[in-house]
């Protein structure tokens, strides 16, 4: 008797679920999500972010017990962006033992020890301009968008220690400056911190992804970050950036945005042993939310389907507003 045409029929593992769970290529789980908190000073009550529904500005006085609440749901590591009201032309309060940086790292770290904390390294919430670094001299008020890149990574190395100091658990420089994880790891090294890993913002584009971040950073600025973010126009640019941090010391690499960068990252995925993380950031998750709002996609499976994209295209870690969701409510 001729056999039944077709004879391969891949939708024979897709009959069930517990078939379809039992050949499942990727995975995504609590392990793999590092969560964004914005920490702001000075305030007594949480301020929500209209931008980013569901997140808010977390006060300084209270972030123990956010912490304390975010460790008991299961949530492995937090990354901290300080608000400060402390703001100069060089973003000195980062730089402080007792500025805002290093008291949140403590406040962190003892709210919940075993919880990963992560500490964002730039300038950028801390500058009167809002920019990411030192602004050149020889040009201030004229090119004010051109960021001194030799003096911002000495500062940068400062900032790194004292995170280190306070308890971070990683550094994660976001400034994009040129030989950036050098001075960094020259500096913690020196400091005795050679234990302390880097988790390199490698590859990070000048991206309109991030507007609603800077309204929750409260880190706006005149101009934009072009000089030194990179065009996101460039794919064998982005991959030399991170390589070149590989080559400086980075122990992850990141890939930030996340979604319009999926060939970024499985092209670096290709060149490095590294763990890779990337940054579902602050425009995508505001896409996501005031769509399911207004009732034109199912949240839940759209974040399952993006958190799988990014594994499944490299990512060993994912940065997530999101993160709370899923402990929450799982997939």
């Amino acid at each position: 008797m001729p056999a039944r045409f077709p004879t391969v029929r891949p939708r024979r593992l897709r009959k069930t679920e517990t078939l379809r769970r039992l050949v499942r290529e990727t995975t995504v789980s609590l392990d793999d999500l590092i969560y964004p908190i914005f920490v702001e000073e000075g305030i007594e009550a949480p301020q929500p972010v209209a931008s980013m529904p569901g997140i808010s500005r977390i006060p300084e006085k209270k972030l123990g017990d956010e912490i304390k609440a975010i460790a008991k749901e299961g949530i492995k590591a937090v990354m901290l962006f300080g608000v400060s009201h402390k703001k100069d032309a060089e973003g000195g309060d980062a730089m402080r033992a007792d500025g805002l940086l290093a008291r949140m790292i403590k406040r962190a770290k003892d709210a919940a020890p075993d919880l990963a904390v992560i500490s964002d390294t730039c300038f950028c919430e801390y500058t009167d301009h809002g920019h990411c670094g030192v602004i050149d001299p020889r040009l201030r008020g004229d090119r004010g968008g051109h960021v001194h890149n030799d003096m911002t990574i000495t500062n940068l190395g400062k900032q790194a220690v004292v995170a280190a100091k306070a308890g971070a658990d990683m550094i994660a420089p976001s400034a994009m400056m040129d030989g950036q994880v050098k001075a960094i790891r020259e500096a913690l090294d020196e400091a005795d911190c050679e234990d302390t890993p880097i988790m390199a913002y490698s590859s990070k584009m000048a991206s309109a992804f991030y507007g609603p971040f800077r309204a929750a950073a409260g880190c706006d600025l005149k101009g934009d970050r072009k000089a030194y973010q990179m065009d996101p126009m460039n794919g064998r640019e982005a991959l030399r950036e991170s390589l070149l941090d590989e080559a400086e010391g980075a122990d992850i690499l990141m890939v930030k945005p996340g979604l319009a960068y999926l060939d970024v990252l499985a092209r670096l995925r290709e060149k490095t042993l590294l763990p890779l993380a990337v940054y579902q950031v602050s425009g995508e998750y505001a896409m996501i939310k005031f769509a399911a709002q207004a009732g034109a996609l199912d949240e839940k499976r759209i974040v399952r389907e993006t958190l799988g994209a990014f594994k499944r295209a490299g990512a060993d870690l994912i940065l997530t507003y999101f993160t709370r969701d899923v402990a929450r409510e799982g997939f």
